[in-house]
């Protein structure tokens, strides 16, 4: 936040549902709740199909986001909380929804997510997260089969990203397309640190770097970490990048650039990846409830 009150971070959340489709027909409602340390998801599943979703903020109190959550995706889509059958939560606060039936990590359910969202082709996933990124590969039917993690720093995640929207006071919507409205691309800042990151960006401002061209800095730095990170794993294709970071065509391009790889572009929002993989991992434990 600024010193005037301005959130230049703050990003858009949302809520969406499938009009076309009547939840009292279901046989089995399921929900995932993907509690990050920057955001948290809610996905409302009928019978193992996607049925509607909430985005929010997480705010200060892990279990308060869950709620809420969940409450938002219940409330557009016009469901009593008693409907649903059966609750799954992961993401770095999974251990703090208290209302769930049982918790599954998040790299799992990443897993699942994007293989409903891109299709039984995707092989690699990019998790760009609040403040960790994992690459993920995964088989034909959505299981892990190896991952990695950088989890010690938030430069390259969401988080990082927000500290430069609030420091260039640049609305974090416009950052991707701006970091392309420069002369020539810049080099990268040199620190992977966002602390430091941050200090440096100041510096290129007091040399006369125009706000555009820090963007651009901060991009492409976060897209060469990113992609030694997916390198040392290995990109099979089809590759999906989930994560807020996603919508950041700045961020996206670069890597896409240096992997020489095209990430998907599926219709769905795939920040809700986590949480739609909770909510058919739902869906399959609801069922082998009612087999017993």
């Amino acid at each position: 936040m600024t010193a005037d009150g301005k959130e230049f971070w703050r990003w858009s959340e949302g809520r969406w549902h499938d009009a076309t489709l009547d939840w009292r027909a279901a046989k089995s409602i399921t929900a995932g709740i993907d509690v990050g340390s920057v955001s948290s998801e809610a996905v409302l599943c009928l019978d193992g199909r996607l049925f509607a979703w909430n985005t929010i903020r997480t705010g200060s109190s892990s279990p308060e986001a869950a709620r809420l959550a969940l409450d938002g995706a219940l409330e557009e889509a016009g469901m009593p909380r008693e409907a649903v059958n059966y609750i799954v939560g992961t993401g770095y606060g999974r251990v703090n929804v208290p209302f769930a039936d049982k918790t599954i990590t998040e790299i799992a359910c990443h897993g699942r997510g994007a293989h409903y969202i891109g299709g039984p082709f995707v092989r690699t996933i990019l998790d760009m997260g609040g403040q960790d990124l994992k690459a993920i590969r995964i088989d034909e039917t959505g299981r892990v089969t190896d991952f990695l993690m950088n989890d010690k720093c938030a430069a390259g995640t969401g988080r990082g990203m927000e500290v430069i929207a609030d420091l260039l006071e640049v609305p974090i919507g416009e950052i991707g397309e701006r970091s392309f409205d420069i002369p020539e691309e810049p080099p990268a800042v040199s620190d992977v640190c966002v602390v430091f990151a941050r200090t440096e960006a100041m510096a290129r401002l007091k040399e006369g770097w125009s706000k555009n061209m820090v963007i651009a800095s901060y991009c492409r730095a976060m897209a060469e970490r990113v992609a030694a990170l997916l390198k040392r794993l290995g990109v099979e294709k089809e590759f999906i990048i989930t994560g807020g970071i996603s919508k950041n065509i700045g961020v996206v391009k670069r890597i896409e650039k240096i992997i020489g790889v095209t990430a998907l572009k599926p219709s769905l929002d795939t920040q809700i990846a986590g949480a739609l993989g909770a909510a058919l991992f739902a869906y399959d434990l609801h069922r082998k409830t009612l087999k017993r």
